[in-house]
């Protein structure tokens, strides 16, 4: 008997099923990786946009993620085991997402062709999430690794000469627009695939989601190019002091408790 009379029957249809679960279960790993890193991205943008509020909030905001203010001395190890763990999860969700990579320039000419004649806004958005999510293999490596072996060097000086005196600005501009769109098109197409929001009319519930993903990327990347480019403005006014620590005056020896 061949399997289909043996699945028509009844007979070895729990095998087949069971079998088609790992797929889905997946699905459901690289969609939650995913939300959890596109997550961590808006909460990680916020925390270093905290220089435009000024050195000494960027300063304080470093410090409680290293522990300062609970422990009485900062432990910049703290953020190389966060670093670690956002490590794991980009490893988990970067090899499930290339199970749906076009495999060779053949596959990738032919989606090409398919995106062009359809002219269909999800299927290009894919593509560019595609685009972003190869690019991110190769630009948020050297950012995640400086982050994971040097967790000291983050302040309002450290960081701003690693932008300019250190040369890292041009990683960090392309870093930013490629986590932005890969980020935003992910969560608008994690809530269309799993139904969130769908509310009564589905195509009402898509176009505002859309919408709200493109005020969010513009939102963000607005943010971010206005953060990078005040560390850029520190970093030339601090150029002739590389490596000098910002130390805030209400912290400093003899400053009036």
């Amino acid at each position: 008997m061949d399997t289909s009379s043996s699945i028509v029957t009844g007979a070895g249809l729990a095998d087949a099923v069971r079998k088609s679960r790992l797929p889905a279960r997946l699905d459901v790993v690289q969609s939650a990786t995913g939300l959890v890193l596109a997550l961590f991205m808006w909460g990680h943008m916020f925390f270093v946009s905290s220089i435009l509020l000024g050195k000494d909030a960027m300063w304080t905001i470093t410090k409680m993620f290293e522990g300062y203010f609970i422990f009485g001395r900062a432990y910049p190890g703290i953020v190389s085991v966060v670093v670690a763990v956002i490590v794991l999860l980009l490893v988990v969700h970067a090899a499930l997402a290339v199970r749906k990579f076009p495999i060779n320039y053949r596959q990738l000419r032919t989606y090409r062709g398919h995106m062009k004649l359809m002219r269909h806004e999800d299927t290009t958005l894919w593509y560019w999430q595609f685009v972003t999510g190869f690019a991110l293999f190769f630009l948020a490596a050297p950012h995640l690794f400086q982050m994971l072996t040097q967790p000291g060097l983050i302040g309002p000086y450290e960081s701003s000469d690693r932008v300019w005196s250190y040369h890292w600005w041009p990683l960090y501009l392309l870093l930013l627009f490629a986590v932005e769109v890969h980020g935003g098109v992910g969560l608008y197409r994690l809530a269309v695939k799993w139904g969130w929001f769908a509310g009564s009319n589905p195509d009402a519930t898509r176009r505002r989601l859309k919408a709200l993903k493109w005020a969010l990327t513009v939102f963000f990347l607005a943010l971010g190019l206005a953060t990078l480019a005040a560390y850029i403005r520190i970093g030339i006014e601090h150029a002739d002091r590389v490596g000098e620590r910002y130390v805030p005056a209400s912290v400093q020896p003899g400053a009036v408790k």
